[in-house]
């Protein structure tokens, strides 16, 4: 029976995929590849184009709106699965490609969910890949966790109260898809007196990679959506 493989092609550097996300991209016959909107191109494609046959191989760029209420987008998702079922049912083997890991805050999960519902007869293997969270602490040289420190994991959905709890309450804070909130979040840091203790990471594992120490020289700045602030306690 064909398979869909939901694969984690990393941050950004084709050297970051795995071996088996490698083998698998080279050998199925289509390639589902997210995008936020038709006319925009697909990071993650972008990511994997190498490793592809495109006279061989179907790229299916699907289209899901990369807002932050999602209510009323299920008729996307749904769209989606459809025709990843179609192309199952066809006997052919599916990739759903995704940057970073497909468990950890991605696209697919949007569709993971129909799938298990509405199709599950359907096999899936989940493919993992390496998070822009551990590329950006590398890049960086900022550790995420020692010994029995706690780590905690933000959407860019926090508010002012919740946000310092978490800052009070965990030694590192990763805060995800910090553009639009950026100003918000630093002014936090600021009241906490912890300003100093973080690093804004842009595009960590592509060419437009940049890691920021000064997080204050980048108040009021257009940031870019792919990007994040790791926020530790205590230095090492």
């Amino acid at each position: 029976m064909a398979v869909v493989y939901a694969v984690g092609v990393g941050p950004g550097d084709p050297e970051l995929l795995t071996r088996k996300a490698e083998r698998i991209l080279r050998s199925v016959d289509v390639i589902c590849a997210p995008t936020g909107a038709a006319e925009a191109g697909s990071y993650a494609l972008s990511i994997v184009e190498q490793f592809l046959d495109r006279e061989r191989q179907e790229v299916l760029v699907q289209v899901f709106p990369m807002v932050k209420d999602q209510q009323g987008l299920d008729t996307f998702w749904e769209e989606a699965a459809d025709q990843v079922a179609q192309r199952i049912a066809a006997g052919k083997d599916v990739a759903f490609i995704t940057i970073g890991d497909p468990f950890l805050y991605s696209t697919y999960l949007y569709i993971h969910r129909i799938f298990l519902a509405k199709y599950p007869e359907i096999k899936i293997e989940v493919v993992p890949g390496i998070s822009s969270i551990l590329a950006a602490s590398a890049v960086s040289g900022l550790p995420l966790g020692l010994a029995a420190e706690r780590i905690a994991i933000l959407p860019a959905t926090y508010e002012h109260d919740e946000l310092k709890k978490t800052l009070q309450e965990f030694d590192t804070v990763v805060l995800m898809k910090v553009s639009r909130v950026f100003d918000t979040v630093y002014a936090v840091l600021k009241e906490l007196g912890r300003d100093r203790g973080g690093v804004f990471v842009r595009r960590v594992g592509s060419s437009e990679e940049e890691v920021h120490h000064d997080l204050e020289a980048l108040v009021g700045q257009k940031l870019d959506y792919l990007s994040m602030l790791i926020v530790r306690k205590n230095p090492l």
